[in-house]
């Protein structure tokens, strides 16, 4: 799994980074098959300055086979928009796995709702 973490307004700790990884490490557990994840980390100063609250903001884009997942978090404290973030990417990755194996069980063509129909029991039309 292909992993980059940047930050736009801020400067990414070895702590984030590190934090970032364990977070991703529970997504991996559960689907195997990604092929990269970018993180951005980045801080919105817009209401700081008339004595609002600063955001931090932790985005996610993940590529699986024929599937791109985004997600994103904001919070007032950088590791719990990290936090945050990870387990919405988990529950994404937990409802795709979710669709694949149902996919997979089900099969291509009829289910067991329709049944086969003989031409002698098809009525002529008049």
């Amino acid at each position: 799994m292909n992993v980059s973490i940047s930050g736009h307004h801020i400067s990414v700790t070895e702590a984030m980074d590190k934090a970032v990884r364990e977070k991703l490490e529970k997504v991996e557990r559960h689907f195997d098959q990604i092929q990269s994840i970018k993180v951005i980390l980045s801080l919105d100063n817009s209401g700081a300055s008339d004595g609002g609250m600063k955001s931090h903001k932790a985005e996610a884009i993940m590529r699986v086979a024929g599937q791109e997942m985004f997600v994103q978090a904001s919070e007032d404290d950088m590791y719990k928009a990290i936090n945050d973030m990870a387990d919405k990417l988990d529950r994404q990755v937990r409802k795709y796995k979710t669709r694949q194996e149902r996919k997979k069980t089900q099969g291509a063509g009829r289910d067991g709702r329709y049944q086969d129909v003989t031409p002698a029991e098809i009525a002529p039309a008049v």
